[in-house]
């Protein structure tokens, strides 16, 4: 005989306090309970077993109001009870309290876990029960705008709804019971939602290590303000910007993609566990990141369920139709394979979901491995010719002195992402340039910079010459002048005042450096000042 599991328990004897188990079998996926069988599994057998079938499909339907099948069997010529007990769509409660089936155990609930069984049983979601005592007094204006802001442009408001009055706006986006507010209206548009329900807040640290924590904050305030203002910190506190420049147009990008964070951050924020009493928490390292939120999945799915194409289940059904309409989410189902995509796109290592405790998380890397909870791949470099080695060397640190020349406070994590190398290579070809003198670290590996101590090709756009020019002129051109020229490669047509202020230098500034580069034969000027051009000169 089978020993127990989730939906077996066994008795060597009956007692009437055993009809706990009978009612958190039926609250649960339903189970069987054995009389007449020990702990280990064995048929011991019960001598009233004529009694029992007769006592106790009639003391289970009086008590807990259940029907259940009762059976006899044997083995060994040993006589055991078998109860059979159905999953019920109905709280089943026994003297007032209700049980409930987990694991191998069984659990009284109270609480918030009998708010969820009772909600689930009657088919309701925890966001669409009345919040009592909250008025519209207590919803944010800020929430408001920014809701009728996002959907003007997302089209899914009609206009004249969003022109009506805030009460009756919330009303027409199904956030009242009776014109009571719902406890979605006080999650997504609350001054302080935290007077709700404890842990409607995010949370968000930076970590050296798991147990050394630099800096931390919290964000409070409804659901819209805390989207934003999440993502606000995100990219001005806890990531720094990688600044390029396409022709004059400047150009931020981050350590992970904005798209992917804020997919992440409304998915937890939308499918939270809002009973659980714990903020959606963001764990930044040097390498990583990570999302967690007390969220189960949905009944029967599993983690590779979550990241293939899905149907939507949201947690929060009338939440997630607040941000639908809004035009913070697309397509319900779509966000996980966006949220991967996006990493995908940008080079960087496909985000993973891990489940932890209670929730669930999303763990952004740099690099494979990063994380110390993903796979780190083989990274064996394949065997070559001491000959093609170099010349790989010698191209690997071309590009870290162009990315450094773009960007002087890079870190090696994100020069190893930008160049597809190990953070290892990139540290070797580093140690080379530094022992070479074409490069030098001011100050800490936290708040430093580079320093590069020599000319070098910026660009494969002024063709092979460029780097005659560089060893040519090794000594003579500054950064600020490398960037002026590539400012002028970019654009023909960019005048001495348009450099000045891409670079924050002065107009007189700008012309000596042309006027340097003339010296040189590097640059010359055709046309009129006014209606002309710059023309870079090639060997």
């Amino acid at each position: 005989m089978n020993v127990e599991n989730q939906n077996i328990e066994t008795k060597s004897v009956w007692k009437d306090e055993y009809l706990k188990w009978v009612c958190g079998f039926a609250n649960a996926k339903g189970g069987t309970l054995f009389i007449g069988i020990d702990n280990s599994g064995n048929v011991v057998g019960v001598q009233n077993y004529k009694k029992l079938l007769e006592d106790l499909p009639n003391k289970i339907a009086n008590i807990l109001g259940i029907s259940v099948e009762v059976n006899l069997l044997s083995e060994n010529d040993k006589f055991f009870i078998e109860i059979k007990i159905d999953s019920y769509s109905n709280p089943i409660s026994y003297q007032g309290r209700f049980y409930f089936r987990s694991g191998s155990t069984i659990q009284e609930l109270k609480g918030n876990a009998l708010e969820k069984l009772l909600l689930k049983k009657i088919g309701k979601k925890w966001d669409s029960i009345t919040a009592e005592g909250f008025t519209m007094e207590d919803l944010s204006e800020t929430a408001i705008n920014i809701f009728r802001k996002k959907a003007s442009k997302s089209k899914r408001v009609p206009i004249e709804d969003i022109n009506e009055s805030n009460e009756n706006l919330i009303k027409l986006l199904g956030l009242t019971n009776n014109n009571e507010l719902k406890r979605a209206a006080v999650i997504a548009f609350g001054k302080n939602p935290e007077q709700l329900i404890t842990g409607s807040y995010v949370k968000i640290g930076f970590f050296r290590t798991h147990s050394d924590l630099l800096y931390q904050d919290e964000i409070y305030g409804s659901l819209f303000e805390q989207v934003e203002k999440t993502m606000d910190l995100l990219t001005t506190k806890y990531m720094r910007a990688n600044i390029a420049y396409e022709g004059l147009t400047r150009t931020e990008t981050y350590d992970y993609p904005e798209e992917a964070l804020r997919e992440a951050l409304l998915n937890a924020l939308i499918h939270k566990d809002y009973t659980s009493s714990n903020p959606v928490q963001i764990s930044v390292y040097g390498s990583w990141m990570m999302i967690y939120n007390n969220g189960e999945l949905p009944e029967n799915w599993t983690i590779k369920t979550l990241t293939d194409k899905h149907t939507s289940e949201p947690a929060n059904p009338d939440i997630a139709k607040a941000f639908f309409r809004a035009g913070y989410i697309e397509i319900w189902g779509r966000g996980i394979r966006d949220t991967i995509d996006y990493c995908i796109n940008a080079g960087l290592p496909k985000p993973y979901y891990k489940k932890m405790g209670p929730g669930l998380a999303i763990v952004f890397e740099k690099e494979i491995g990063a994380s110390n909870f993903g796979i780190i791949e083989d990274e064996t470099p394949p065997k070559t010719s001491e000959k093609t080695s170099e010349k790989t060397s010698e191209k690997t640190s071309e590009k870290i002195l162009e990315a450094i020349f773009s960007d002087k406070k890079i870190t090696i994590f994100e020069l190893a992402r930008k160049l597809g190398k190990t953070t290892r290579a990139v540290e070797m070809s580093i140690m080379k340039l530094k022992s070479d003198g074409e490069l030098v670290r001011i100050g800490s590996d936290k708040t430093g910079y580079w320093e590069l101590k020599s000319n070098y090709k910026i660009s494969e756009r002024f063709g092979k010459d460029f780097g005659t020019i560089r060893k040519e002129f090794r000594n003579e051109f500054s950064p600020d002048e490398l960037q002026t020229l590539q400012l002028i490669g970019d654009d023909p047509k960019i005048t001495a005042k348009e450099i000045a202020d891409e670079l924050n230098k002065s107009s007189r500034t700008i012309e000596n450096y042309i006027s340097k580069f003339r010296k040189f034969k590097i640059v010359k000027r055709v046309g009129p000042k006014l209606g002309g051009y710059w023309e870079i000169v090639k060997k």
